[in-house]
């Protein structure tokens, strides 16, 4: 199973009320019509996004702003939605929003443990990164001791299509697998709070 995610922020002059509708509407008309492969969509306010370019001056605090989750069934339902996004049915949401859009990037994402509810369900997304030539981890251990079965998402980045770290776990709270004391040498974590803004 993967996921296609979109991380992004409105543009200045766009605001945030009439940025959302747009993202809402948006939604609704891929849950309406979806294309083939894809389950479901998700929007949420994420508090940070340090992968993105800061609009501030350089050097600011990384700023928060969007993260939307599409769930695919298999690599061709990419292309499928890649050409129906922006397709007939959907292309007035779509570009509503687009031209709202300030700066943004995308990534490919695999589950590799757990459950693909937690999409929907996580207060928490904890971003694992580790430093070139580091110790490839048990990917089981990065859940730690007592992760709650089914509320807990292990996904890894394919194709390093965008910026963001290599691992994404969805979880209740932060598991104790990626807490200082158990990562490997070169790895780091990085716990951010979400807010669903629609989905399923």
């Amino acid at each position: 199973m993967l996921a296609y995610l979109f991380w992004h922020r409105p543009r200045p002059e766009a605001g945030v009320e009439a940025y959302e509708e747009t993202l809402t509407s948006f939604h609704r008309s891929l849950a309406h019509r979806p294309p083939v492969g894809l389950r479901a969509t998700w929007s949420f306010r994420v508090a940070e996004l340090s992968w993105l370019a800061a609009p501030g001056p350089e050097g600011s605090a990384p700023a928060g702003g969007y993260e939307d989750w599409y769930l695919l069934e298999d690599y061709a339902a990419l292309g499928v939605l890649n050409e129906a996004a922006a397709g007939r049915g959907h292309r007035t949401t779509h570009d509503r929003a687009a031209r709202r859009s300030g700066a943004g990037a995308g990534g490919l994402y695999a589950l590799r443990d757990g459950s693909p509810k937690a999409l929907a369900e996580a207060p928490l997304a904890v971003w694992v990164g580790r430093e070139p030539g580091s110790a490839e981890p048990v990917l089981g251990e990065l859940l730690g001791d007592g992760a709650p079965a089914g509320h807990t998402g292990l996904w890894r980045r394919q194709l390093v299509l965008g910026p963001a770290p290599e691992f994404c776990l969805l979880a209740p709270a932060v598991p104790a697998g990626v807490s200082p004391g158990r990562l490997p040498q070169g790895w780091s974590a990085r716990a951010i709070a979400r807010e669903a803004l629609l989905g399923p």
